[in-house]
């Protein structure tokens, strides 16, 4: 049994793991979790919402918090709606699910506010924060499922692992699916389950198949199914080949990504292809796309419109600008804008997507468009010392944000347009920190791409002070 002493009160309260205890929830946090305060110490709690009274039951106790669940309702929030997915509770990528749409939507604005308020960014209390942008419908939206593969009772399962663990849940729906990718994700795990085909095992780092991962094209329908293995060796793969062309017409790609071992990256470096075409096209604002199989492309294809659309909209490029894309993935950024500019450069740390860009170019005849390879604090400096003037900007970073040496060299470019398109509002608080010395926040507009989760999209617009 764990402990807890209570350091803000003068007696010493003791708690062991799997006490119950009355909590109110007063708000929610970052990680779509319930708040509330036993005794001053702060107790996250998930699938709670605020106002909420409950039963809770400890389940870890430290020094800073303790985490529990819960236990008994016995006070329930207005806004709290039946969820479509009885594993919401088990895995991630439901979070919210449990709370009604409009109130998801003031969360993650809210959530934006929370970031700048504990990074304080020059100016922050008078940000103009926009409504968030939601989904009519917020469901049927994720365009990629990337399940792990295990033996669960003698028989193969995909799904996903339960939070901070590798226990893995076998999802046969998934609401926030299209109903494409489950479609052919259990037909696949049928395959693998009649055709004998060993599945890996984690203990032992035996078997073949690790994840699967079924990506869709939402506009041209094609499917591209990537099989993720411990060994290059994939058993019976004529045969399965064979039964996935004559029972799913739709998947036109079939790739094998090697990833050996217990490494915690889900994807290897060597990618091998199976059968039909080694990439699927996508089409978005007109525009052709070639995915290849680690190629990044955002999980939403209707909000990923109003996202860029957002993103041109504050960036407001003409015929003479220079466009710097920064974390370009594929280009579908960069390319959207380039027939408005003089020219559009770009980078990215994926070999494979910057081949894809520049196909992508190529293909949608845009010549006024390149993207190299490397990191965008690496390539930056180089562009400049060649003597590129950079009239707008455009940053797209990953969840952790922009490296520091990337600010530096934005600042010293000082790009007179500047959009930050940032997936984690609290890396972006911290960012703006030092991209405020310069620049203003004109606004900043979230958009929610993740409906039932507690993630969010937000467009900024700076201006140059």
């Amino acid at each position: 049994m764990k402990t807890y002493y209570d350091r803000t009160k003068n007696d010493t309260v003791k708690m062991d793991v799997g006490t119950r205890f009355p909590l109110t929830i007063k708000q929610i946090g970052i990680n779509g979790e319930g708040i509330g305060y036993y005794k001053h110490k702060i107790v996250f709690i998930p699938n709670a919402l605020p106002e909420e009274l409950v039963t809770a039951e400890a389940t870890e106790v430290t020094d800073r918090y303790i985490r529990a669940r819960i236990h008994t309702m016995r006070r329930e929030s207005q806004h709290r709606v039946p969820t479509r997915d009885s594993y919401a509770e088990e895995v991630g990528g439901f979070e919210l699910e449990h709370l009604s749409y409009p109130q998801q939507l003031k969360f993650k604005r809210d959530l934006v506010m929370q970031s700048l308020e504990k990074f304080k960014p020059r100016g922050y209390n008078k940000y103009q924060i926009r409504a968030t942008l939601g989904m009519e419908n917020p469901y049927e939206y994720r365009n990629k499922a990337q399940f792990q593969i295990r033996m669960i009772d003698g028989h193969v399962a995909a799904g996903l692992f339960k939070p901070g663990s590798h226990d893995l849940v076998d999802l046969e729906t998934c609401s926030v699916q299209m109903p494409a990718t489950m479609k052919v994700m259990r037909a696949i795990v049928k395959m693998i389950e009649d055709l004998g085909i060993p599945v890996y095992d984690e203990e032992a780092n035996s078997g073949i198949i690790k994840t699967v991962v079924v990506r869709v094209a939402n506009e041209t329908g094609n499917v591209q199914v990537t099989f993720i293995t411990n060994t290059p060796k994939l058993l019976k793969k004529h045969n399965l080949l064979t039964r996935i062309a004559e029972e799913l017409p739709e998947v036109t790609s079939v790739m094998q990504n090697v990833n050996k071992g217990t490494s915690p990256l889900v994807w290897g470096s060597e990618t091998i292809h199976l059968a039909g075409s080694t990439a699927i096209t996508e089409k978005i604002n007109n525009l052709q796309f070639r995915l290849s199989a680690r190629a990044f492309l955002q999980l939403n294809p209707a909000q990923t419109d109003v996202l860029y659309a957002e993103t041109r909209r504050a960036l407001r490029v003409n015929k003479h600008d220079t466009l710097v894309d920064a974390y370009a993935g594929i280009g579908t950024i960069g390319l959207s804008m380039a027939t408005k500019v003089k020219q559009v450069v770009g980078m990215e740390i994926i070999e494979d997507a910057v081949k894809d860009a520049n196909f992508n170019a190529a293909l949608n005849g845009i010549d006024n468009a390149h993207y190299e390879v490397g990191t965008a604090e690496d390539i930056m400096p180089q562009w400049l010392e060649q003597g590129l003037q950079v009239d707008a900007m455009v940053v797209d970073p990953p969840r952790a944000g922009l490296d520091e040496k990337l600010i530096e060299q934005i600042l010293l470019a000082d790009p007179e347009k500047l959009v930050y398109v940032s997936c984690n509002p609290s890396t972006l608080a911290r960012d703006l920190v030092t991209l405020t010395d310069r620049y203003n926040v004109e606004y900043m507009q979230p958009v929610d791409m993740m409906p039932q989760t507690p993630k969010c999209e937000v467009v900024v617009k700076l201006v140059r002070n």
